[in-house]
């Protein structure tokens, strides 16, 4: 079953609300000794985490299939980064992380027990058996903890506006409806958006070339400085309107200059890099934008931003990692 994004957290008797964790989702069954673990792409999940598979194997339900998911903690917070170095093709790495960083479960529906399906029967009947699920099941366990759901529409307000550090906003469920997969209408997904200034450290320009032949920019790539006043390229954003690209392309043409990025710089190491990452040109640290962003680890929006404004009254140098210090919720003490 899945989301639809809306700008706003629906509200009335008939939803409940649930925190929107940033990590893997997946579909966990155990038959006996089996245990199948599938992505919501309908990829295999389990040779990646064998610790979630052994632990689903001690518990005391031996039927059962959980809609939920996967995270990893760090720390006070959920590190998505660390949840992507999972996904590695050595057998060896991964029984190694699996080790040390070991992943939760965040079950947040219950769609089989034994032989009874129940999938077909509501929300507000499915969450109940799930909770009485858990409580025979999860107390005391290290890996498999219940999610937790509301229907107070001022606690949803709360989880959204602290979201962050393992949760990207909320989730809201009708609870009249079964589960329905593929169906989005009972399923509503809600993200906090915040905004940073950030200072463009270079460019790529599009892969195919305007009317007049000429080549045009296709992404501006974001960079915000450090303590040490070394400038970091923490993103990029590509949402240019068509007819301002020309006009673009010749403004930022004249400050193409070395090194564009004094600290971490596109193309450097890291799991991001790509051959296109090489592409790009470097500028001369003097316009500033604000942007619009869903989340940001590991040191760089997660996805692509959203241009609010130009800054041309904003210094490059105010444009630091600062402004993305924010009170989030501890993920760990909502699962309490």
């Amino acid at each position: 079953m899945e989301a639809r994004s809306v700008d706003d957290i629906p509200r009335g008797e008939e939803w409940q609300y649930e925190p929107k964790w940033d990590g893997f989702r997946c579909l966990l069954s155990r038959e006996g000794a089996g245990v199948t673990m599938q992505s919501k792409a309908g990829e295999d999940l389990a040779r990646y985490f064998p610790e979630v598979v052994a632990a689903a194997r001690e518990l005391k339900a031996t039927s059962f299939t959980l809609d939920g998911e996967l995270v990893v903690p760090q720390a006070k917070s959920f590190s998505f980064d660390a949840l992507l170095q999972r996904i590695h093709p050595a057998a060896s790495r991964v029984k190694k992380l699996s080790a040390e960083t070991p992943a939760l479960f965040l079950a947040f529906d219950l769609l089989a027990s034994g032989k009874t399906e129940l999938m077909v029967q509501p929300l507000q009947e499915r969450r109940p058996v799930l909770e009485a699920f858990a409580k025979a099941n999860f107390a005391g366990h290290a890996t498999f903890r219940l999610s937790p759901a509301t229907t107070r529409f001022a606690t949803a307000q709360d989880w959204l506006a602290q979201s962050g550090g393992g949760s990207d906003g909320v989730i809201a469920k009708r609870i009249d409806l079964p589960y329905q997969a593929g169906n989005r209408d009972g399923m509503q997904k809600i993200k906090r958006y915040r905004s940073a200034d950030c200072v463009i450290g270079g460019f790529r320009y599009a892969t195919n070339k305007g009317a007049s032949g000429k080549k045009l920019v296709g992404s501006l790539l974001l960079g915000l400085y450090d303590d040490d006043g070394l400038l970091h390229h923490v993103g990029f954003t590509s949402a240019i309107k068509r007819d301002e690209k020309p006009a673009l392309t010749d403004r930022l043409e004249p400050l193409i200059a070395p090194p564009g990025f004094t600290g971490n710089a596109p193309g450097g190491p890291s799991r991001w890099s790509t051959e296109r990452s090489a592409e790009w040109c470097p500028l001369k640290p003097k316009l500033v934008i604000e942007v619009s962003y869903d989340h940001f680890s590991g040191e760089r929006f997660r996805h692509g931003t959203s241009i609010l404004r130009w800054r041309p009254d904003k210094p490059a140098k105010q444009c630091t990692f600062e402004q993305l210090e924010q009170k989030v919720a501890d993920p760990l003490k909502l699962l309490a």
